[in-house]
């Protein structure tokens, strides 16, 4: 009992001092993450999951899903609003060139061909596939859909989003008994699930010349 109760107590600070350092730093580097498409945000929530699936605390999981989901949402939002300012602008801004840049020409046609057919269902789909966030948010700035209209396409895609990153980091959590196991497998897997399609499209790009 005693050795029982001095593990508790030794363990409770460290893992409060990971919430108080932990939460706090997810929401920024996800919010930036959307607002600067060079973060690998996915990663950061499967790395998050990880380490609160070995917590203790009943609530850690979800802590992670709400932080990382809110995040999301917020960038995505002030992107959106950013590029909407440079849509009606007649300079454009360079956050619009950003996002430009960003959206290959073939992509962005694809992304307006779906959004003609589906609508701001497709917000959904674009947050799960890799690379495919931008392109949509660039064919609604064009397509001049409002930013009440986008925010509520925008909130069921967010939340796909951490929930399927987030079971990825329960998956390696789950496989390995150190934390620091389980994070590298989920750092490894979401890069992989990232990367392959930007190599497809290489691979493709290659073999038609």
């Amino acid at each position: 009992m005693i050795e029982a109760f001095l593990r508790q107590t030794t363990q409770l600070p460290l893992e409060s001092t990971q919430q108080a350092v932990g939460y706090p730093s997810l929401f920024l580097l996800v919010a930036l993450g959307a607002l600067v498409p060079v973060v690998p945000t996915g990663a950061l929530v499967s790395s998050a999951a990880v380490v609160a699936f070995h917590q203790s605390s009943p609530f850690a999981l979800l802590n992670v899903f709400a932080v990382a989901s809110c995040a999301a949402f917020l960038g995505d939002i002030c992107l959106y609003w950013l590029g909407g300012r440079g849509v009606r602008s007649k300079n454009g801004s360079k956050w619009l060139r950003a996002i430009r840049d960003r959206a290959a020409p073939e992509r962005l046609a694809q992304a307006q061909r779906k959004l003609d057919e589906h609508g701001a269902t497709v917000l959904v789909l674009s947050r799960l596939v890799p690379a495919g966030r931008i392109p949509v948010m660039l064919a609604c700035l064009l397509g001049r859909m409002p930013l009440r209209r986008f925010a509520r396409g925008d909130v069921p895609a967010c939340l796909a989003w951490a929930a399927t990153y987030q079971l990825i980091g329960i998956l390696g959590g789950s496989l390995f008994p150190q934390p620091w196991q389980g994070v590298v497998a989920a750092v490894g897997l979401t890069l992989l699930i990232s990367g392959t399609p930007a190599a497809w499209h290489r691979l493709r790009a290659r073999s038609g010349r």
